[in-house]
C-alpha cells in the first residue's frame, strides 16, 4: 500500500486520531512506532518512516509505544470494507484462523496458494500472514497480562503462541518489556472478577451515534439471546473453542466490553466480531460525507453524524433472522424466532456468560444461536412458519453446514450472493441483507423493502423501487449506511 508522506506527516504533525490504524509511524531515533495521534512530541521528518501494518513496524525491529498503544488503535477501514482477497485475508487473521487451521488453512479458506497469499498481504501491508497474526497475538497476550491473574504459561497458549519461549520473546520484541514487566505496570488498575472474564476498551473513530446502534440493536434483540438495558448490549457467543457472553457499553471515545469465555484462546475472534459487531472500524466521517452531500440525506446526516452500520456476531444467524423476516414484522418474526430457539436448544443456558457482566445469576443466562447443524435437524414443529420457508431455513443450514456457503467475513461477497439466491426461497432481498450485515457490504442497497421505501417518502425521496435504485447511486459506495438512514427516517 502506497502511503503518501507528506499527506501522512501532516496527520501525525496535527495528531489527527481519524487516522489511526490507516498508517502506523515510526521513528528511528528511538526505535518506536506510534499511531498517528500520539501525544508525545512530533519527530523530526528524517527520522520518521510510515508503515501500513503494525506487523510491518515490527518487521523493521521497532517496538510500540507504550504511551498511544498502537496496537489497541482502531482496524484499518480498508480492511473492514473491501471485498477483495487482502481485504478477506485480514478479517480471517483478526478472526484467528491462522492461530486454528495455520497458512495453508487461511490459503485454503481464500482459494489461493500460500505462496501467492504472501505476496498479496506483503505488497499491501508489509507483512505475511504470519507476522500478521503474530502482531495480533502479542496484543491479545497484553490484553491477558493486563486483565487477568492468569499464570505467563497459560496466556502464552490462550494467546496462540505455540511455545513459553515464543511468547517470551515476542512479548520482548514488540513491547521493549518482558511480560512480568507488563504485569507490574498496570499496577492500580482494577482486574476482572471470576473465571474466564475481561474487561477491556474497544476504540472507535469518532462520531460514534450510541443511541441509534441501541436503538438499533433493541428493536431486533432475540429474547435469550441478546438484551439492551440500562445502556448496554448484552449477547450469548458461539465462539470456535466454546460458548461466551459480552457485554458491551458505548462510552466516551470507546465501548467498554466485560467478555465471559469458556476459553481464553477465543478472546481474539471474540473482540473481532464485537468490533465488527458495532461497525468500530468504520470511517464515519467519509460515509457521512458522501450522504450529507445528497439533499435528501444531508439534514439527517447533519443532526445525527456517525450512525453505524450494525453487522454480526455470526454470519448463519443473521441469514435465518433474514429468512425469517421475509414478508412479516419484525414483533412477529421475533416471536417466530423466540420458538425455534427454544425448541432447538432447549431454551437451556450454555452453562457460562450471564447476560450481565457480574454474572450474578439474578438473570438467565443468554445462550449463542444455535448452529446450522441444530437447525437442519429441528423438527418440523420447531418452525412457526409455512412449509416452504422451513425448507428454505433447513436448505441454507445445509448448506452452511457442509460448507457449501460461507457467511462469516471472510467470505466472497459475490460469490455468496449468487449461491445464496440459488437456494429456493431466497431472493434479492434476503441476499442484500445477508451481504450488508453478515458479509459487511457497505454498498448494498434494498430498494423494496418497505422500511426503506417508508424512510423515502418521510425524507422527501422517490419511493417507487425503480425509482428509488437509480437514486441511490449518489449514495455510493455507502448505500448500506443510507438503508440505516432510511429505516431511522421510517
Amino acid at each position: 500500500m502506497e502511503l503518501d508522506f507528506e499527506r501522512c506527516y501532516r496527520a501525525v504533525d496535527s495528531r489527527d486520531q481519524r487516522f489511526d490504524g490507516w498508517f502506523y509511524t515510526g521513528v528511528t531515533s528511538t526505535g518506536i512506532y506510534c499511531r498517528p495521534s500520539c501525544p508525545a512530541m512530533t519527530p523530526k521528518r528524517q527520522n520518521v518512516r510510515f508503515f501500513p501494518s503494525a506487523a510491518a513496524a515490527q518487521g523493521a525491529g521497532l517496538r510500540a509505544c507504550r504511551r498511544c498503544r498502537p496496537d489497541a488503535a482502531p482496524g484499518s477501514p480498508q480492511w473492514d470494507v473491501r471485498a477483495d482477497v487482502v481485504g478477506r485475508a485480514m478479517r480471517l487473521i483478526a478472526d484467528g484462523v491462522v492461530d486454528r487451521d495455520g497458512v495453508p488453512g487461511l490459503a485454503a479458506r481464500l482459494g489461493y496458494t500460500e505462496r501467492h497469499l504472501h505476496r498479496m498481504l506483503h505488497a499491501e501491508l508489509g507483512a505475511g500472514p504470519l507476522a500478521l497474526a503474530r502482531a495480533q497475538r502479542a496484543q491479545t497476550a497484553r490484553i491477558l497480562i493486563e486483565t487477568t491473574e492468569l499464570g505467563m504459561a497459560e496466556i502464552a497458549f490462550a494467546a496462540g503462541f505455540g511455545s513459553v519461549r515464543q511468547f517470551n520473546d515476542t512479548v520482548r520484541e514488540v513491547y521493549a518489556a518482558t511480560p512480568s514487566d507488563l504485569r507490574i505496570s498496570r499496577a492500580g488498575r482494577p482486574v476482572a472478577g471470576g473465571a474466564g472474564t475481561i474487561s477491556l476498551r474497544l476504540a472507535y473513530r469518532p462520531p460514534l451515534h450510541a443511541a441509534a446502534l441501541l436503538d438499533f440493536l433493541a428493536l431486533r434483540a432475540l429474547p435469550g439471546v441478546e438484551a439492551v438495558r440500562d445502556g448496554t448490549y448484552h449477547r450469548g457467543l458461539r465462539l470456535p473453542h466454546g460458548p461466551g457472553s459480552v457485554a458491551l457499553t458505548p462510552a466516551d471515545g470507546h465501548v467498554a466490553a466485560t467478555l465471559r469465555l469458556a476459553d481464553l484462546r477465543d478472546l481474539a475472534p471474540a473482540v473481532a466480531r464485537c468490533r465488527r459487531l458495532l461497525d468500530l472500524d468504520a470511517d464515519p466521517v467519509a460515509v457521512d460525507a458522501t450522504l450529507a452531500a445528497d439533499p435528501v440525506l444531508g439534514p439527517a446526516v447533519r443532526a445525527e453524524p456517525g450512525v453505524r452500520l450494525p453487522h454480526a456476531v455470526d454470519g448463519f444467524e443473521m441469514a435465518v433472522r433474514a429468512v425469517t423476516t421475509q414478508q412479516i414484522s419484525l414483533r412477529s418474526a421475533r416471536t417466530t424466532l423466540t420458538h425455534l430457539l427454544a425448541a432447538v436448544a432447549g431454551g437451556g443456558p450454555t452453562g457460562h456468560g450471564g447476560d450481565g457482566p457480574d454474572g450474578d445469576g439474578d438473570r438467565p443466562e443468554l445462550v449463542a444461536f444455535p448452529d446450522p447443524a441444530a437447525v437442519a435437524a429441528a423438527p418440523d414443529q420447531a418452525f412457526r412458519m409455512p412449509a416452504a420457508r422451513r425448507e428454505t431455513l433447513r436448505a441454507l443450514a445445509r448448506a452452511v453446514a457442509a460448507g457449501d456457503l460461507d457467511l462469516e467475513p471472510g467470505g466472497d461477497r459475490e460469490e455468496t450472493v449468487r449461491r445464496l439466491t440459488a437456494l429456493p426461497g431466497i431472493g434479492p432481498w434476503t441476499a442484500g441483507y445477508v451481504a450488508m450485515r453478515a458479509l459487511g457490504d457497505p454498498d448494498a442497497f434494498l430498494p423494496t423493502d418497505l422500511g426503506v421505501r417508508r424512510g423515502a417518502t418521510a425524507l422527501g425521496a422517490p419511493d417507487d423501487p425503480k425509482t428509488l435504485h437509480a437514486y441511490a447511486d449518489r449514495w455510493r459506495p455507502w448505500r448500506s449506511y443510507a438503508v440505516i438512514r432510511l429505516w431511522r427516517a421510517a
